[in-house]
């Protein structure tokens, strides 16, 4: 019972509110320097990016066909109603770590290092899969030599070095300081809207209804279905056939698709570097999630009904859907995905950033490592670090067959945050609450169920990974974090002026 009391010990929700305080006050703590607006750039850099540029080709030419749109409408449903969850928590305990801090107040500690862990695969593949990305899509618009720029799906390259470059010159503006990096993101989220309106706009005018026809294409059995851990997990635990198109090939493509809106979580891990939290967290989120998930319906109705959805390109769906129309088309959408690319890798490397430093502070890392430096006021050194593991990666790692994994990471954190807003709720009813979820406990219940229904539709070799990875995330804590935290520190009597204020529940 002890051990089990440890692993369930929680923070209390006003420390969390006023840890930073100090820091703040000194100058070593993060920088307020956001708004509503800022957020929101933030996470239609995030948002807009892999998804709209390679994902509708995709899913719609293997699973969906022209009802992509209905996938992507599935997807944006269940995370807009996460983002409602995530705004009541993230108005009311704006602080760094976002699903892991509401973990660490709501669950326990081992349920807030299992999310930490989480986020980090999350964050740090898909910035790593849309570095090759964006390394392919640059060699495409501006014909360079492609043996060391090769795209995610290209083979030849043994060192992408293109992936490099833009993952240390974006770690390095993460690390230099929160404005630069919204500054940064702000200008590249205005060039990206606005090409991918013109796409809407101009796409218009090329539409076949013939090619929305059927809207629903009929149901077959799915490519390679004797491939066991390719399926699906409730196929593979009902024994029914895989199958593409029709209603479960919807399904199954709302299930990868959700890694279009993956990351928009990551505007609630900047709660502390927000001026007010209590307003422009909700803002953000909500603001994020509608105009986002609008840009993708429309995106994907035009590409669909311009080309019939068997010749979709899978690599560059939408600029070569406008090649035979408008010849510089190509070279707008090129230029627009390396931009919205790059929004992408820069805002997912300041969420590992922030990530890292509550862990730090938390002491379930070492307190040193995600220390904010006192002239940037970001967690210097650690931003740093993790962009050397995310180049390397990129560098060398073929990353196509593990993006399902940062589908499958984030919406496990939007079951953990979805649980936390009704725990909260009865945990600590009287909580200042700037922004109210609405029905709770109906519909963070519902998201909950609805997030994983999706990600059960993800493959068996995706659950696969995603357990292992969790099982040495759990070897790291109970070799380090479990007996180092402020936490574990305090209950020792190292804080004991501290331990009423830190553990909830405990004596």
């Amino acid at each position: 019972m002890g051990m089990l009391r440890t692993l369930v010990r929680t923070k209390d929700v006003d420390t969390v509110i006023h840890q930073n305080d100090e820091a703040e006050s000194s100058g070593e703590g993060l920088a307020k320097s956001l708004s509503s607006r800022d957020l929101m750039g933030f996470g239609i850099g995030i948002v807009i990016g892999t998804g709209i540029f390679t994902l509708t080709g995709v899913e719609a030419k293997n699973q969906a066909g022209p009802a992509i749109v209905i996938s992507f409408l599935i997807a944006g449903i269940v995370a807009m109603m996460a983002a409602l969850c995530y705004a009541e928590v993230a108005s009311a305990v704006p602080t760094a770590g976002s699903s892991y801090t509401y973990a660490y107040t709501t669950i326990g500690e081992i349920f807030a290092w299992i999310i930490a862990w989480d986020l980090i695969l999350e964050f740090s593949l898909g910035a790593a899969v849309v570095a090759r990305g964006w390394s392919g899509y640059l060699q495409s618009s501006l014909g360079l030599h492609g043996s060391f720029w090769d795209s995610i799906m290209g083979e030849g390259s043994t060192v992408n070095l293109g992936a490099v470059f833009i993952v240390v010159v974006l770690g390095i503006v993460a690390a230099v300081g929160i404005k630069e990096s919204k500054w940064i993101t702000n200008a590249l989220v205005v060039i990206k809207v606005a090409i991918c309106l013109f796409v809407i706009v101009a796409g218009l005018f090329f539409l076949k209804m013939s090619n929305l026809t059927p809207f629903f294409p009929e149901s077959k059995p799915a490519h390679g279905t004797g491939e066991a851990l390719k399926q699906p997990l409730w196929q593979w635990v009902s024994g029914i056939e895989p199958s593409s198109y029709g209603i479960a090939g919807v399904l199954v493509a709302s299930a990868v698709v959700f890694f279009a809106y993956s990351g928009f979580e990551a505007v609630a891990n900047l709660g502390e570097e927000t001026k007010n939290p209590g307003k422009d967290m909700p803002r953000g989120l909500i603001g994020t999630l509608v105009i986002c998930t609008f840009l993708y319906l429309a995106v994907c109705f035009v590409i669909t009904g311009m080309v019939k959805y068997t010749n979709l390109d899978e690599g560059a769906p939408i600029s070569e859907a406008f090649k035979p129309h408008i010849g510089i088309a190509g070279f707008l959408i090129g230029l627009a995905a390396v931009c919205g690319l790059s929004s992408v890798i820069l805002v997912d490397i300041v969420a590992m950033g922030r990530i890292g430093f509550a862990l730090s502070r938390d002491g379930l890392l070492p307190e040193g490592v995600g220390k904010a430096h006192p002239k940037f006021q970001t967690p210097f050194y650690l931003t740093l670090g993790v962009t050397a593991v995310v180049a390397v990666i990129a560098a060398t790692v073929k990353l196509a067959t593990l993006a399902e994994m940062v589908s499958i990471g984030t919406l496990f954190a939007f079951v953990v945050v979805a649980i936390a807003v009704a725990v909260l709720r009865r945990t600590k009813p009287k909580m200042e609450r700037p922004f109210r979820t609405p029905q709770v406990p109906l519909l963070p219940i519902i998201t909950a169920v609805l997030c994983f229904a999706l990600m059960a539709s993800l493959a068996v070799e995706t659950w696969t990974r995603f357990l292992v990875w969790l099982v040495i995330g759990l070897v790291v804590y109970f070799a380090y974090g479990r007996k180092h935290s402020t936490l574990a520190r305090g209950s020792r009597g190292r804080k004991p002026g501290l331990v009423g204020s830190q553990v909830s529940g405990e004596d």
